[in-house]
């Protein structure tokens, strides 16, 4: 795996606005108001579409906060990661794509976030507004990665670690931030040999693996912005680099169990289980995905026909496809 494949970590969304009434929900110096959780739950309840509009109506109530932008941007990488799903060694992922005609508005959305939340820390400098600049960084890795943009990844990846950082010097209490860190120590930590000795030479900061283990399993446990996000690419990771499939299964499982449309989710725990020779309960997630009412054409939620992006119209086919793969690799 190169430096790119093993850096796509980043990261996912959304944060908040102390300013919105009724927050639901605290997390050190961050606050989710009620419409952000409710696009949090389209996002990963598999209608990324649905999150969208709702990320609009924040940007608009609040045009000077980050809140909206990251979770336009989010809904929006949901779809891409879908549309360039494809199965290789056995495992299906977003592996590999080419540059996208709607790459730029992806990226426009988190240089936004990271404008937005540096302008307010010129004013003050909060863990919060930290956080929403390496996540916006985080953003545009893993898009990087995804492109196999090697030297974008790695400096977006730096920038976003140093943002986490230093949100943990000001508040070591916000899990987001750790789970952060964690996802950067575990990816450095695997790179091959080689390049560990150019990340070296470009004075890239080292990691540790076990280490961001441990901070990607506080931010699944205890993370308020990125705990659903903190437990899918744990999971990739045991799964891709570890060959832990049994603890990768452990850990993916409450994934499904909670958003159980999500066909993303359904596809990987159909993958951990056929790994682990688990052929009935492989096949059970693999037709969840066929009788899915998000997997019939046109039907797909998070991937509705766009002209701006049409190679994302087609994430319910592209499940249906690799479901089906993986069915007949069971016989």
């Amino acid at each position: 795996m190169n430096f790119a494949r093993r850096a796509c970590f980043w990261l996912s969304f959304l944060i908040s606005s102390v300013t919105l009434l009724n927050p639901v929900v605290r997390a050190g110096d961050i606050t989710v108001p009620p419409e952000a959780a409710q696009a949090m739950d389209k996002i990963y309840g598999g209608e990324p579409d649905a999150a969208i509009p709702i990320a609009r109506s924040l940007q608009q109530a609040q045009p000077d906060h980050p809140i909206g932008y990251l979770l336009e941007a989010e809904a929006d990488w949901w779809k891409l990661y879908c549309a360039a799903c494809e199965i290789k060694w056995g495992m299906v992922d977003a592996w590999r794509r080419g540059k996208d005609s709607g790459d730029e508005a992806y990226l426009a959305l988190a240089d936004k976030v990271i404008h937005l939340a540096q302008t307010r820390l010129a004013k003050s400098d909060t863990a919060e507004m930290h956080v929403y600049v390496g996540i916006g960084a985080g953003l545009k890795a893993r898009l990087y990665s995804l492109r196999g943009d090697n030297r974008n990844v790695a400096r977006s990846g730096v920038s976003s670690r140093a943002e986490m950082v230093r949100a943990l010097q000001l508040d070591p209490q916000m899990p987001d931030a750790t789970a952060s860190l964690g996802f950067y120590n575990y990816y450095v930590d695997t790179l091959a040999a080689p390049v560990k000795i150019l990340r070296f030479l470009m004075g890239i900061p080292g990691g540790n693996k076990e280490e961001g283990i441990r901070q990607m399993e506080i931010g699944m446990n205890q993370g308020v912005l990125l705990s659903a996000d903190s437990r899918f690419y744990l999971a990739k990771n045991l799964r891709i680099f570890d060959l832990r499939y049994d603890r990768a299964l452990a850990v993916a499982e409450p994934l499904a169990a909670r958003y159980p449309r999500n066909l993303n989710f359904l596809l990987l725990l159909g993958n951990l289980n056929a790994e682990l020779g688990r052929k009935d309960a492989a096949s059970k997630y693999f037709h969840q995905v066929l009788d899915s009412p998000d997997a019939e054409p046109q039907a797909c939620a998070g991937c509705a026909v766009s002209a701006a992006h049409p190679d994302r119209n087609d994430c319910a086919a592209r499940a249906r496809d690799l479901a089906n793969a993986f069915l007949a690799s069971l016989h």
